[in-house]
C-alpha cells in the first residue's frame, strides 16, 4: 500500500543535510585533480554566439541523455515533469498531448525547440508543442533556458526555452527495449522499443547518416483500479462524492414534472440500480461508477533521421527529418440526455416505460400522468470513448561554416501538424436518442429489450470523425558571426541575422459533431495565417577577463499586428575563479495565436462546462461556488439548473490584442570547494495585457461580478456562459532558482556525484481584468485557466526540486533521484467541513545498471520507491492531483540496450 508523504519542511531539510554531509565528506578527502583540458566554445541555448558553457550570463540547465535514463524516465514527458521550472500537463481527457508550462505562466509562453529550431505546434487553439513527438532515442541532451529569450527567438519565449538537442552523429546499431510494470494490478503498463542505426564517420569519411524509430505505449489506468483514490468513500471524504448532492443524469433516469414541480426517481425507494447508481438527496439517484480514467492511455511512434556532410575545408551541411504519430484515448461518463439545442428529453404516458405504466416501471406519487423531463445517462453502453490521432512532421535543411571572414548558419524549416478526432464507442445521435424515449422505444429507467438495443445501435455515431485541424510552419533563417576587435578580455563578437516564416492553421468541426450531446456545438470552419519577418543582432563585449557584457536586439514584423522590437542586456562579472555574478534584463512580445484571433466563432454554446455548477439565476441561494447547494426557482427543472453541466461558449476573439513582457534575472555562482558549484538566481517576470480565458471556477465563485457573461434565452433559461479568449489583466511572478552540483573525489567505492535543482517561488499573482485586484496563485488555485486544453485554474508550488545521487564503478552504475514539491490549498468548491489542504509530494526513484557484458547494457530500477500515494484533491473526479503526481504507485523498470 501507499505510504504517507513526509512533511515538506522535513524533506527539504533532509535533502539539504544529505547534500551538505556529502560535500563535507568529499572536501575532507579532496585529491589533486589533473590539469583541465582547454574549454571548447559551443552554442548555448539563448545566444547566437558560441562561448564556453560555464561562462554563460543567463541561467541554463543541461540534462544529459544518460541522466534521463538513469532517473528511470521513459518519455520526454517524464523529463519535462522532472524539471523544477517545468510544470507539465500529460495527455488528458481533452485529447491534448504533453505540453510544457515553464514558470507556470502558460503553455503558449514556453518555447520548445529541436536543435535550436521550431517545431510545428499541436494544431489546436493553445498553440503549443506536443513534446511527445520528440524521440528519446535520438537525444543527446536537453537545455533549459530559465530566462526570457524574445531577443533571440522571437515570440513565445517569455517563460523560457526548452531546447532538445539530438546526437550530432551516430555510427553503428543500437536496439533498446524497455518495460515499466506497476506493482499493483490494473493499467499503467509501459513498453518502449527503439532502433537506432547509422553509417559513416564525420571525422574519417566526412559524412554520417543515422536514423531511429522509437515506439512507446502506455495502457490506460481505470479509476476502479485505484479505489483508494476515487472510491465513493474516498470521494465522500473529499466532499465530491455523487451521493452528497442531487442526482442529475443517471441510470435509471431522474425525472422532473414541470406541471407539479416534483423531482424524483422511480427506483429511489429500491436503492437505485447497482452498479450504475446510488441514492442521492431529493429522492434522486446519482451515477455511481467512476468512468473517469485515472490515467489515459496513449501510444507514440516517432521516426528521426539526420544526415551530415562536410564540404570544403570547414563547412557542414545537415538534413533532418522527423515524423511522429500519437494516439490518445479519451474517456468520459456515458452519453447523457443533456439538453440539446434547447430541446429536453421527455417521456409521456403513452410510453410503456412511463412510471406506473405497462412495462412495470414503479410509479411516482403526485406526477398525475403529466409529461416528464428525463435526465438519463445511458450507462448500459459503458463510457463514451474517443480517439485523438495526432501527426507531426518536420524537415530541416541547414548549412554552416566559414566564408569571407564570417561564421555563417543557414536554415530552411518545413513543419506540419495534424489532429483528427473520432468517436470510438458509446456516442449517440442526440435528437434521435430523445425521439427514442418520446416514442416509447427506449427505456430510460432500465435495461433495453431487443428492440431498444437495435435502436441504440442504429443511432450510434461510433466511428464518425469529430474534428480535423492542421497547421503548417515554413521558415528560413540566417545567422552570421565574426570577431570584430580585441578588447581587454577577448574578442568583441557580433552575431546578426534574419528570419522569415509563415504560419497557417485550419480547423474544421464536422457536421456530425452537432448531433452528439457531449459536443454541443454546430459545425464550424476557420482558417488563418500570418507572415513574420525578423532581424536581430547580438554583441558580446568582454571588456576585461572578469567583466563581460552582452547586448541583443530583435525586431519582428507581423503581417497582422505590425512591428515590435525587443532588446536584452546580460552582464557577467567573475572577479575570481570561485565567484561569478550574472544578470539580465529583457522585454518580450507575444501575439495571439492564429486560433486565438481567427479560430472558430459561433453564435451560441460551443461546449459544456467541465464541472457541475448551479445556475445563479434559476438555482440561487446556495454557497457561492459550491454546486448542489442552491434551490431551483418555481418552474425550473432542478436536474438541469442545479449541480448541472451547463452550456458554455468558447472560441476565438477577433479583438484580442498582443501581450508584452519584461524579464529580470540576477544571480551568483560560487565554487566553495573543488568540483562543487552552487548557483542562486533570482527572476522576476511581468506580463502585461495577458491573453487567456477565465477559469470556470473564477466565474462561478463570483457570479455577481460576472453576471454579464451569463447569456439568457427569452424565457430566462441559460443559453450559454461566455468564456472566449480575451485580454485579461497582468501577471507577475518572481522567485529563486537554486542549483547544487558536486563531484566527490574518486575513492575505492567508485565515483559519486550529487546535484540538486530547485525553484522557490516568492510571488505569483494574476488579474482577471485590466486594473483588477491581484489574485495569488502561490500555493493555491488561481483564477486564470491554463488554456483550452484544461479549463481548470492554475496553481504554483512554493518549492519544487529534483535531487540526484549518481554512482559508477567500473562496469556498474546507479542513481537515486528525488522529485519533490510543496503542498498547497485545495480548490475547495465544497462545503466548509470538507475544505482542506493538499499535502506535499515526494517520490524516490532508484536505478542500477551493468555494462560488463559485451555490447549490452542492462538497467533495472524502481519508480516511486516508497510507494507514495499521490496527493488527494477535491478539484477533480479522479480524486488526486493528476498533473503533478502519478496514480501508478511503485513500478519496476527494466531496460536492455544492445550496441553493435
Amino acid at each position: 500500500m501507499y505510504q504517507n508523504c513526509p512533511p515538506q519542511r522535513r524533506t527539504i531539510l533532509a535533502t539539504a543535510v544529505a547534500l551538505a554531509v556529502l560535500s563535507l565528506a568529499g572536501a575532507a578527502a579532496a585529491q589533486e585533480a589533473a590539469p583541465a583540458a582547454p574549454m571548447q566554445k559551443v552554442e548555448i541555448t539563448g545566444s547566437s554566439i558560441k562561448r564556453v558553457a560555464s561562462e554563460q550570463a543567463v541561467p541554463v540547465t543541461t540534462v544529459k541523455a544518460e541522466e534521463m535514463t538513469n532517473s528511470a524516465l521513459t518519455t520526454v514527458a517524464d523529463v519535462v515533469t522532472s524539471l523544477p521550472v517545468g510544470a507539465t500537463n500529460v495527455p488528458s481527457s481533452a485529447g491534448a498531448g504533453t505540453n510544457v508550462n515553464m514558470r507556470g505562466i502558460g503553455i503558449n509562453r514556453t518555447l520548445v525547440l529541436l536543435n535550436g529550431r521550431r517545431l510545428a505546434n499541436e494544431p489546436i487553439s493553445d498553440g503549443f508543442v506536443n513534446v511527445d513527438v520528440i524521440p528519446m532515442s535520438a537525444l543527446s541532451r536537453a537545455e533549459v533556458l530559465r530566462d526570457g529569450a524574445s531577443s533571440t527567438y522571437g515570440a513565445d519565449a517569455v517563460g523560457g526555452v526548452l531546447n532538445f538537442i539530438t546526437r550530432p552523429s551516430f555510427k553503428g546499431l543500437n536496439v533498446t527495449a524497455q518495460t515499466v510494470q506497476p506493482e499493483r494490478s490494473g493499467g499503467g503498463r509501459e513498453y518502449r522499443l527503439s532502433v537506432l542505426g547509422g553509417v559513416g564517420s564525420l571525422a574519417e569519411d566526412g559524412w554520417n547518416v543515422y536514423a531511429t524509430v522509437d515506439h512507446h505505449k502506455r495502457s490506460a489506468l481505470d479509476s476502479a483500479d485505484r479505489p483508494e483514490l476515487s472510491s465513493p468513500e474516498q470521494l465522500a471524504s473529499l466532499g465530491i462524492a455523487p451521493k452528497l448532492s442531487t442526482g442529475t443524469y443517471a441510470q435509471p433516469a431522474n425525472i422532473f414534472s414541470p406541471s407539479t414541480g416534483i423531482t424524483g426517481n422511480p427506483y429511489y425507494s429500491k436503492g437505485c440500480t447497482a452498479p450504475y447508481s446510488v441514492p442521492a438527496p431529493k429522492n434522486t439517484c446519482a451515477l455511481s461508477a467512476n468512468y473517469i480514467l485515472a490515467l489515459p492511455g496513449n501510444a507514440q511512434t516517432t521516426f528521426f533521421s539526420k544526415g551530415s556532410l562536410r564540404h570544403g575545408d570547414d563547412k557542414l551541411f545537415t538534413a533532418e527529418l522527423l515524423y511522429a504519430k500519437e494516439h490518445i484515448k479519451t474517456q468520459k461518463a456515458p452519453t447523457t440526455s443533456v439538453g440539446f439545442n434547447g430541446v429536453t428529453m421527455k417521456i409521456t404516458p403513452s410510453s410503456p416505460y412511463y412510471p406506473g405504466g405497462s412495462a412495470g416501471v414503479p410509479a411516482i406519487a403526485g406526477i398525475n400522468g403529466s409529461p416528464l423531463n428525463v435526465s438519463w445517462s445511458v450507462a448500459e453502453l459503458g463510457p463514451a470513448i474517443a480517439d485523438d490521432e495526432q501527426q507531426n512532421m518536420r524537415l530541416v535543411l541547414a548549412d554552416e561554416g566559414k566564408a569571407l571572414g564570417w561564421d555563417y548558419r543557414l536554415g530552411f524549416v518545413y513543419a506540419a501538424g495534424r489532429r483528427d478526432s473520432y468517436f470510438v464507442r458509446g456516442y449517440l445521435n442526440g435528437p434521435q436518442l430523445n425521439a427514442g424515449v418520446l416514442n416509447g422505444i427506449l427505456n430510460p429507467f432500465g435495461t433495453q429489450d431487443a428492440k431498444g438495443l437495435d435502436y441504440l445501435k442504429s443511432i450510434s455515431v461510433d466511428g464518425n470523425q469529430i474534428r480535423h485541424t492542421t497547421n503548417v510552419y515554413t521558415g528560413v533563417d540566417t545567422t552570421f558571426t565574426r570577431e570584430l576587435v580585441q578588447l581587454g578580455g577577448g574578442a568583441l563578437t557580433l552575431a546578426t541575422g534574419a528570419e522569415f516564416h509563415h504560419d497557417g492553421d485550419e480547423d474544421r468541426s464536422l457536421d456530425g459533431d452537432a448531433l452528439v450531446p457531449y459536443q454541443n456545438r454546430m459545425p464550424s470552419h476557420s482558417r488563418g495565417s500570418r507572415n513574420i519577418a525578423a532581424a536581430f543582432a547580438e554583441l558580446d563585449l568582454p571588456f576585461t577577463k572578469e567583466l563581460d557584457v552582452g547586448l541583443a536586439v530583435r525586431g519582428d514584423r507581423y503581417s497582422d499586428f505590425g512591428s515590435t522590437v525587443n532588446p536584452k542586456l546580460t552582464v557577467r562579472w567573475q572577479p575570481t575563479k570561485l565567484l561569478m555574478l550574472r544578470g539580465s534584463a529583457s522585454t518580450g512580445f507575444r501575439a495571439p495565436t492564429i486560433f486565438d484571433r481567427y479560430g472558430y466563432r459561433l453564435p451560441g454554446a460551443t461546449a459544456l462546462t467541465t464541472a457541475r455548477w448551479d445556475d445563479p439565476l434559476l438555482c440561487p441561494g446556495g454557497r457561492m461556488g459550491v454546486p448542489g447547494t442552491g434551490t431551483a426557482v418555481a418552474g425550473a427543472n432542478p436536474l438541469v439548473v442545479c449541480n448541472a453541466i451547463l452550456p458554455i461558449q468558447q472560441g476565438s476573439n477577433p479583438d484580442v490584442e498582443p501581450e508584452k513582457a519584461r524579464n529580470l534575472t540576477a544571480g551568483v555562482v560560487v565554487e566553495p570547494i573543488r568540483n562543487a558549484t552552487v548557483s542562486v538566481d533570482w527572476y522576476d517576470i511581468r506580463v502585461r495585457n495577458s491573453i487567456g480565458v477565465l477559469a470556470q471556477n473564477a466565474i462561478f465563485t463570483n457570479t455577481a461580478k460576472y453576471a454579464d457573461l451569463f447569456v439568457r434565452n427569452p424565457d430566462g433559461s441559460l443559453a450559454y456562459v461566455k468564456d472566449t479568449t480575451d485580454n485579461l489583466g497582468d501577471l507577475r511572478t518572481s522567485g529563486i532558482d537554486l542549483g547544487l552540483q558536486y563531484k566527490l573525489p574518486r575513492n575505492p567505492l567508485g565515483d559519486f556525484r550529487v546535484g540538486l535543482e530547485g525553484t522557490y517561488v516568492t510571488r505569483f499573482q494574476t488579474q482577471n481584468e485590466k486594473g483588477g485586484e491581484w489574485i495569488s496563485n502561490l500555493g493555491r488555485f488561481g483564477s486564470i485557466g491554463s488554456g483550452n486544453v484544461s479549463s481548470a485554474p492554475t496553481y504554483t508550488f512554493r518549492w519544487k526540486h529534483t535531487a540526484r545521487l549518481s554512482w559508477n564503478r567500473a562496469d556498474w552504475f546507479g542513481q537515486l533521484t528525488n522529485f519533490y514539491n510543496t503542498g498547497y490549498h485545495d480548490l475547495n468548491n465544497v462545503l466548509p467541513e470538507f475544505r482542506r489542504d493538499i499535502s506535499s509530494y515526494s517520490i524516490w526513484n532508484l536505478t542500477a545498471g551493468y555494462k560488463g557484458i559485451p555490447h549490452t547494457t542492462i538497467l533495472v530500477g524502481v519508480s516511486n520507491l516508497a510507494d507514495t500515494r499521490p496527493p488527494a484533491t477535491n478539484s477533480n473526479a479522479t480524486g488526486y492531483a493528476n498533473n503533478v503526481s502519478s496514480p501508478i504507485g511503485r513500478a519496476w523498470n527494466l531496460r536492455l540496450s544492445y550496441d553493435l
